[in-house]
């Protein structure tokens, strides 16, 4: 059953509704994942909204330049990306969803620092 969730990154400029069920997160090691600290859950599109600020959003990329990683100029929070694995679906920074009890979700691990490697593995799992 999904739930309906409401985030924002630290200034409030950028809010987001979010409707899931966040039975995980995922844990990410690429160089911008672990240096940022978050915790992401996949969606497709109709399940997140951005209620306020994306203009005051940013796009930053690197390597591939497949993933859109999407931050707060103010604040330099990223609430969510379009991921690499997956360009036409979203990831939601859980951490910045006050209500949800981190500690109580299930982590899984991604090794995006061997992107390859780890891509084809969950590829292969799906299947």
């Amino acid at each position: 059953m999904h739930h309906t969730y409401r985030g924002a990154c630290h200034c409030g400029r950028v809010t987001f509704e979010l409707q899931a069920k966040l039975d995980y997160v995922m844990d990410c090691n690429c160089s911008v994942c672990r240096r940022g600290g978050a915790l992401w859950h996949g969606t497709a599109d109709q399940y997140l909204r951005i209620l306020s600020g994306e203009e005051d959003l940013v796009l930053y990329q690197f390597h591939t330049r497949t993933a859109k990683h999407y931050f707060c100029k103010h604040c330099g929070i990223r609430p969510f990306s379009r991921p690499r694995l997956d360009p036409g679906k979203w990831v939601v920074n859980v951490r910045c969803i006050d209500e949800v009890d981190l500690a109580a979700l299930p982590v899984r691990k991604f090794d995006g620092a061997n992107w390859e490697i780890a891509a084809k593995a969950l590829y292969a799992q799906r299947a």
